[in-house]
């Protein structure tokens, strides 16, 4: 799909807190509350729901966890299906994380030509299941699935040359390819918005007019952006060259020491989405010197 499940836990936009000023001078702090309902996705792929394990770790699992992440999250009901027709732009095989949902998901289903084979995964998944008119699954049926997302992976033209690229990157700081890249990328941040992990942001505070409101959102930012590496009066990366460099590195060297794997997931997005064809595939084969 075009998107990830990225803003439906973390939204391009939102309040986190209120503040009013009382007559005394005291400030009074709330935070902002949603009213959300349960909310299911229907057409989950495997490389998402191995995005969205990255968030959790990001949002929940670290010494502070995020309320408004762990709200959103805890209302969804996701239904995933098994990909039998990558696109173009896919490489999950290559980084493990696709074609085929093996967790993370309430049901999930393979696509036959005259139905679809569905799987609980979740006490919340088997409950539906038992309110369903569901016939007993054949073992042709489930030869055929599997054969289709066996060849779904086979079939991936684009690949990572390995699960774990971190000392590639970090021994590569110096690698002249990117210059290259950097004469071609627009530092646009369209990789960053629809790539399913990137999670970086920016706060700021709106006053209102009458001096004694204000809120504070929370808003997507990007490494590509100049205010990012903004310290004190001084741009740290300044140039495209140094910001492509950090987003790449970090991706694919830094999270395995603060997530234990890749920050990339092989959903392709980046690759789609990118105005002058950039393909982080390509990119990372230049620099191992593969091509």
């Amino acid at each position: 799909g075009p998107q990830a499940l990225k803003p439906l836990v973390f939204k391009p936009r939102e309040s986190i807190w209120k503040v009013n000023q009382g007559n005394d001078g005291t400030l009074n702090f709330r935070l902002t509350e949603e009213d959300l309902g349960p909310t299911a996705i229907i057409g989950v792929r495997a490389c998402d729901l191995a995005a969205l394990r990255l968030l959790d770790q990001h949002f929940l699992e670290g010494p502070s966890q995020d309320s408004h992440y762990a709200m959103r999250r805890s209302n969804l009901f996701l239904v995933a299906v098994n990909c039998t027709h990558p696109a173009q732009t896919c490489f999950c095989a290559s980084t493990g994380d696709g074609p085929e949902a093996t967790q993370g998901f309430d049901l999930v289903l393979d696509e036959l030509e005259d139905g679809f084979i569905v799987r609980a995964g979740s006490d919340s998944g088997r409950r539906i299941i038992d309110r369903l008119a569901l016939t007993t699954v054949l073992p042709e049926q489930v030869t055929e699935a599997k054969a289709a997302v066996e060849e779904a992976a086979q079939v991936q033209k684009r690949r990572l040359p390995s699960r774990n690229l971190r000392d590639l990157m970090f021994t590569n700081l110096e690698h002249p390819r990117w210059d290259v890249v950097a004469q071609r990328c627009l530092s646009c941040g369209n990789c960053t918005s629809v790539c399913p992990t990137c999670f970086c942001h920016k706060e700021y505070d709106h006053a209102d007019l009458d001096g004694h409101t204000s809120e504070h959102y929370r808003e997507w930012s990007s490494c590509f952006t100049a205010e990012h590496s903004y310290i004190t009066g001084f741009v740290i990366r300044s140039d495209t060259h140094t910001r492509y460099r950090q987003w790449l590195t970090h991706k694919l060297g830094g999270w395995h020491d603060q997530y234990g794997r890749s920050g990339c997931v092989g959903c392709g997005r980046c690759i789609t989405w990118c105005p002058v064809g950039i393909d982080i595939t390509e990119e990372v084969e230049a620099i191992s010197g593969s091509r």
